[in-house]
């Protein structure tokens, strides 16, 4: 989900870049191709970004090309080993590091600071780095929030929750009679995932040039067991996700308090039952203590230049201009995403569903950042680890069969 502040290109890049000749430009200038994904923009913004790109560098000849979900991590990857690949590729922030292992992606870790490194969402600059070098640059970020029912709220007498042990109270309170205090489903790993980061402990830590799985640790298990005490307060299945039923469809059958999503599934839930329309509110996940909210995945996109590009210093200017101030403000406003930058947290309009997001994403982390975690995610030994907990298993021992999986899967390629 995208954001994007602008910063103007240095006038010696300009110049370098208007000096290159490049193929079929309209006006004779170089053309730039940009690979922006499927719903990560508006037309508009599209448009805009690409006359005012284009007027205030006279050299460059923009051609934004949307591309669909669907199939683009091989087609990313066969971009990347071209002789003339797209100068810019909107990536899952995720993804980077599975990009990156190709050597096929250009670093830019030098210019890291003039890009406002310092600011960035940790969620999103964490997995643009491999190996101690900048491959992705954050484009923009989303979240999970608690999208909750204000009028039930209301009439148990509670109020969003700062805290965890607060989040606990005030879902006992309102799982009452036919209405669930929250609906969490068992195998909802992103909301796990959290937990454990808010504990200080993550789903596999690097072992030299290896990787370990982190499930059966105190830091682990301690999420583990929040995730059980509150998945309780609620009629949530164990052994399914979010889609398993649709979350959204249960919610708008009118008897749950809260749950647990992106903002947008707000809507989805209104279209579903409209009497809910304006009965719906947000607050960023709780944590530990109330000085910062509590730790969700960030998702999200990043920008990358194919190393093979011969429009270095153009492909930069795109980026630069995409990942600065300007457009970041932009974005946020169109699209409702968080920005790339902590102190762009405040853009996001008077959406109360993007300002909580905004607030819970300076928490934001991402999953671990080795290019064979797509192999956990296809198995999802996470999933069946939470079953196991809140099914009544030991919970060290099913953590250790989930760390083997992970361990195995990581390690896969090494």
């Amino acid at each position: 989900m995208p954001n994007r502040p602008v910063a103007l290109v240095l006038a010696s890049l300009l110049a370098l870049s208007a000096c290159a000749p490049g193929p079929g430009g309209s006006g004779g200038g170089q053309d730039i191709t940009v690979w922006l994904m499927k719903d990560s923009a508006t037309d508009d913004f599209v448009s805009r970004f690409e006359a005012e790109f284009e007027r205030d560098h006279p050299g460059l000849d923009l051609r934004v090309q949307v591309q669909e979900w669907n199939g683009i991590t091989q087609k990313v990857t066969s971009a990347l080993a071209s002789t003339d690949p797209p100068d810019v590729i909107e990536v899952g922030n995720t993804q980077v590091a599975q990009y990156a292992s190709s050597d096929g992606v250009t670093d830019l870790s030098g210019k890291v600071e003039e890009l406002g490194g310092g600011d960035w969402i940790p969620g999103l600059a964490e997995p643009g780095a491999v190996g101690g070098k900048q491959f992705g640059i954050p484009f923009y970020a989303a979240n999970r929030v608690v999208v909750y029912r204000k009028d039930l709220f209301a009439a148990a007498g509670v109020t969003p929750p700062k805290t965890r042990d607060e989040w606990l109270a005030a879902t006992a309170k309102l799982d009452r009679g036919d209405t669930q205090g929250i609906y969490l489903p068992g195998q909802n790993w992103y909301v796990l995932s959290g937990f454990v980061w808010d504990e200080g402990g993550d789903l596999a830590v690097p072992d030299g040039d290896r990787w370990t799985g982190a499930l059966n640790t105190p830091q682990g298990l301690a999420a583990a067991d929040f995730y059980r005490r509150l998945q309780a307060l609620g009629d949530g299945p164990k052994d399914s996700d979010e889609a398993r039923p649709q979350q959204t469809d249960v919610v708008a059958a009118g008897q749950v308090a809260q749950f647990i999503a992106v903002p947008g599934a707000a809507k989805l839930v209104a279209e579903a039952n409209p009497d809910l329309a304006d009965r719906l509110g947000f607050f960023p996940v709780p944590g530990k203590t109330a000085a910062t909210p509590g730790a969700v995945f960030t998702g999200g996109s990043d920008l990358i230049i194919p190393l093979a590009s011969p429009r270095q210093d153009g492909a930069y200017a795109v980026v630069k201009a995409l990942a600065g101030e300007k457009w970041q403000v932009e974005l946020a406003r169109a699209m409702n995403y968080v920005p790339n930058r902590t102190s762009l947290a405040g853009s996001v309009g008077d959406d109360p569903g993007a300002a909580a997001m905004a607030a819970g994403a300076v928490n934001g982390h991402a999953t671990p950042n080795s290019p064979n975690w797509a192999a956990v995610e296809a198995r999802n030994p996470i999933k069946e680890f939470l079953t196991a907990v809140l099914t009544g298993a030991d919970p060290a021992a099913a953590a250790a069969r989930a760390d083997q999986v992970i361990t195995q899967a990581l390690d896969s390629g090494a």
